[in-house]
């Protein structure tokens, strides 16, 4: 697998996440009736921010993988990258859509995906000088 197909793996299989949850916040905003923010509504409130969270990070963590592809980094660290993007996105959603306060799904998913970004970030940098 190339540098780039393997980046074309990870923006699929993170845009189908994104698409289960926007379709996890328009079946909730149907079961809950909210039309138009949470309306005061804590499972919808958390869908929202399930949803709000990963197009936060999500984007910008795979502008830089596509970065990392294009100057050729290791299809190893793409794959740790990508992968562990998409696992601790889903680790959140879980954590997080699942019940309000503590979980540890959110919080693995969270440092995951800090993480990733530091990494990605530090790795974007160092291959643009060597």
């Amino acid at each position: 697998m190339s540098e780039l197909e393997t980046v074309g793996l990870w923006v699929g299989l993170n845009v189908l996440l994104m698409f289960c949850l926007k379709g996890a916040v328009g079946r909730t905003r149907s079961q809950t009736k909210v039309d138009f923010g949470a309306g005061d509504n804590d499972q919808m409130q958390r869908m929202l921010r399930v949803q709000g969270n990963a197009v936060e990070d999500i984007p910008i963590a795979l502008i830089g993988l596509g970065a990392l592809g294009l100057m050729s980094a290791p299809v190893l660290l793409l794959h740790i990258l990508g992968g562990g993007l998409f696992v601790s996105r889903v680790l959140h959603a879980l954590g997080l859509g699942g019940a309000g306060g503590f979980s540890l799904g959110r919080l693995l998913g969270t440092i995951g995906s800090i993480l990733i970004l530091l990494v990605t970030g530090v790795s974007c940098i160092w291959l643009a000088f060597t």
